[in-house]
């Protein structure tokens, strides 16, 4: 596909995606009063509507290699794009997700993200911010939900490996569940202005049990989110 036909096609899913969102937003803030099933279902629409905006306008298939959780473990998600951001409802069975704290400050929507089950977490204030989000991610356990955390704590571009967050191995020395490491590409073909067409594969690792040390935890982790790596390529 020659770069024009990047552009063009990048033009027509940002109209229709952002046009779109923009009614998502409206029907969540209208059903705010209505609780969380109500908003769930909306985010798993608007999740859903991304996925079939990337598949048909951009030309972006997704493949699953290995068998995806369903509940009470923490997924650690190699994060190199939005695409697995506004994905993984559509990918996990309803994950609360833990995101930085300024997100859920939004008005109106970050009221909205609460009541999915954004967990927000404060970078700067360290033992206080990962007591707080203890105290929301075990209501999530308990409801029986899985979570999910990009655990480098940001994007990362494809082909490049960065240590883990600080907060990741805290959080799972506390909560004490498994961890499903998920690696993925994505960053090779939306990572950028102008979006490629292509197949992101999504490969889900084997379980790592809890209890581990650190060491070893972020070790397994690490190797397991970047099998996938791909060597970075110009924008």
């Amino acid at each position: 596909m020659s770069q024009l036909g990047n552009v063009l096609r990048s033009l027509v899913f940002y109209v229709v995606f952002y046009v779109g969102t923009a009614g998502y937003v409206l029907v969540a803030l209208a059903l705010l009063p209505f609780g969380r099933g109500a908003l769930q279902r909306v985010v798993l629409g608007w999740s859903r509507f991304h996925r079939r905006c990337t598949r048909w306008i951009l030309g972006i298939r997704l493949v699953v290699e290995g068998e995806l959780p369903s509940s009470r473990v923490l997924v650690a998600m190699k994060h190199e794009s939005f695409f697995e951001a506004i994905d993984l409802p559509s990918l996990l069975p309803m994950p609360a997700i833990i995101a930085k704290a300024e997100l859920l400050r939004i008005p109106l929507w970050g009221r909205a993200g609460e009541l999915y089950g954004l967990i927000g977490v404060e970078r700067d204030q360290g033992a206080r911010a990962l007591r707080t989000m203890l105290t929301q991610a075990r209501a999530v356990i308990d409801a029986g939900r899985l979570m999910a955390i990009f655990p480098e704590g940001t994007r990362v571009p494809s082909g490049r490996r960065v240590p883990l967050g600080s907060g990741f191995a805290g959080l799972y020395k506390m909560l004490r569940l498994p961890v499903v490491p998920i690696a993925l590409d994505s960053g090779r073909l939306y990572h950028r202005t102008w979006k490629r067409p292509g197949l992101i594969t999504v490969r889900v690792g084997e379980p790592i049990p809890a209890g581990l040390p650190r060491e070893e935890l972020e070790a397994r982790v690490l190797e397991a989110i970047n099998v996938l790596n791909h060597p970075s390529s110009p924008a």
